[in-house]
Parts: C-alpha cells; structure tokens; sequence
C-alpha cells in the first residue's frame, strides 16, 4: 500500500528576488510531496509558481492533492503523464515516485536515469536580481569571487547595468536573462555590446510573439531557450531560433520527462542549460543528475534562501557538492 502526503512550506529569502515580469519575491514557497511504500519514502518539491506568476496556468497544490488517489492506488511515472500536463504540479510528484522507485529497486537514482556514474560537484551560476546599474554593480563587488553570475535583466537601461556588473566583477564569467522583456531591434543591438563586454549567453530575451525573428539572425552569442522550453514537444519550434535550451524539472513535469528532453534535445544540436525556481536543496538535487551534462548550471535557489532543509547539499560558494540523504 502507498501513503501519499503533500504539504506547503515557506523558505525566507535573504533578500527580495527580482525579475523583469513579476512582482518581488519575499519568500520562497514550495510544495512536497512524500510517498511511502514497503517502508520506503520517495520525496519531491515544486516552487508553488501560481502565487508568485499571475499568468501560470495551473493551481499547483489543488493540482498536485488531485492525483492523491491515483498515487496511492500504484499508478507509475507514465500513467502520471497522461494524468498530469507538463509543469510544477506533476514535477513533485515524478520526483517524488522515482527517488521510491530507485529505493525499492535498491539503486540509486543516478543509474536508474541511466547515467554511467554518481553525481559529481558543478560550478553554479550565482543569480543577481534585476535593480538599478548601481545597485547590480554593488551586488557584484560583493559577489565578485564567485565564477559565473547570472543578470536578471528585461527593462530599460539594461547595458548599463551589464557595464556596472563588469566594472565591478571584471574577471567574473556573466550570463544574462532578460526573462521575454527585450524586443527584437533591442536584442539586435545589445548582442555586440554584450559580447564586448565578455557576457557568454543570453537567456529568453523575447517574448513568445516575436520569438520567429530569432531565424533571421546568427547571433554573435548563443541564446537558449527557457519559457519556450517546456519538454521535448517544444523542441522542433525552437530549432533555428536557439542555441540552447534551459531544461527545468518544473517545467518538464520531472525527472522523468527531463531526461527524455535532455536525450533528445543533444540529439539535436541543442546545448543544454539546467536551471532551477526558488527551492531547497529537495528540489535541486534531482536537478544535479541532469547537470552532469550540462554547459550552464543554475541550481543557486538555496543560495538564495536564508535556510535550507536539513539534510541538504552542500555549497562552496557556487560549487555544490552532492550529499548523502537529499534525494535519490
């Protein structure tokens, strides 16, 4: 028999998280998910994206409590695809029935995915909320040690607030994230000033109606996709257009759709990202297995928290380490 139980729990953060299509976040809130079989506890997290995004099409906890009974009646990972759609809702829970499945197999998570080895350390991007040129720069000087800092940029006066973070974290590897906020004309005249500036990628500058004109142009830095990314039935739209694609397991739906996305999106060409929302450590280790293959890591959420749970994996600066007993 299963025993399927679901909670929501806040995280404070350190400071409000900032970007260009949302009101300021003060607070992380995340949904978990824990399943229990013969003795053995499968776990999962999703960031509860309907309170913070407006526009986010599902009600995350009423659409996670709705597949209870079906959880609890045995249905497996596939069943759970044609129950939920891709998203945040179905990410706890796929999570969450693969680190039982891995338990009751008696393997760890990493070989049920099919990965040659155990999950080794990765540099994360350390991610700077979107504010004022001086404010950014200010957060950089603080932040300067760390090897990559990701932008959140997507309003005016964003070259300025890229020549700012430079100025003040010249040696600091930079991507940047304009979250849909730029135009089209705008992207086509930051990319050379971006790229004089030593940022090395560009993350979903334009919103999805003028996403096509991205097949007009070779642009001078790779530009990946993330809102436009969703699982592998966003891969063919976005050939042409991107160079990489941002894989998140709450958008995917989980491990089990975004090991099938990254399969074939590196089939295709596509440089791979792996990215995260606002969570703990429960919701970026799944994450770690994916970024084993990836060219960009940004699995920073507990960094941005002023907690994490305990046990939880360990962070160096933006090196994260795994750890026994956080899932898998």
């Amino acid at each position: 028999m299963r025993k399927m139980s679901v909670r929501v729990e806040q995280w404070p953060l350190h400071e409000p998280f900032v970007i260009s299509r949302m009101a300021p976040m003060l607070h992380g809130e995340v949904v978990v998910v824990e399943i229990e079989q013969d003795g053995c506890v499968g776990r999962g997290e999703c960031e509860r994206m309907d309170i913070f995004e407006p526009d986010y099409p599902f009600d995350v906890l009423a659409d996670v409590q709705s597949a209870v009974a079906a959880v609890e009646g045995g249905i497996s990972r596939d069943v759970l695809r044609e129950l939920l759609p891709s998203g945040a809702p179905r990410n706890a829970i796929d999570c969450a029935l693969f680190e039982l499945e891995a338990k009751l197999q008696q393997q760890p998570a990493w070989q049920m995915a099919g990965f040659d080895a155990a999950p080794r350390s990765v540099t994360t991007v350390f991610t700077l909320s979107l504010d004022s040129a001086e404010n950014m720069g200010r957060a950089a000087a603080v932040q300067k040690h760390r090897p990559i800092l990701k932008l959140k940029l997507g309003r005016s006066g964003d070259l300025e607030r890229v020549r700012a973070v430079r100025a003040a974290a010249p040696d600091t590897r930079l991507v940047i994230d304009a979250n849909t906020g730029w135009s089209f004309a705008q992207l086509c005249d930051y990319l050379p000033e971006l790229a004089k500036l030593g940022v090395e990628m560009v993350e979903q500058p334009l919103a999805f109606e003028e996403e096509h004109l991205l097949e007009t142009i070779t642009p001078v830095l790779p530009i990946t996709a993330d809102e436009s990314c969703i699982d592998r039935t966003s891969l063919a739209a976005l050939k042409g257009r991107y160079q990489a694609v941002n894989i998140k397991l709450d958008k995917t739906g989980g491990m089990t759709e975004a090991l099938a996305l990254l399969k074939e999106a590196q089939a295709m060409g596509f440089e791979v990202m792996v990215g995260c929302m606002i969570g703990t450590s429960l919701a970026m280790a799944p994450a770690l297995l994916l970024a084993q293959q990836a060219r960009w890591v940004d699995i920073d959420g507990p960094l941005l928290l002023s907690e994490d749970r305990s046990p939880s994996l360990h962070y160096r600066d933006s090196v994260v380490e795994p750890s026994e007993g956080v899932w898998g």
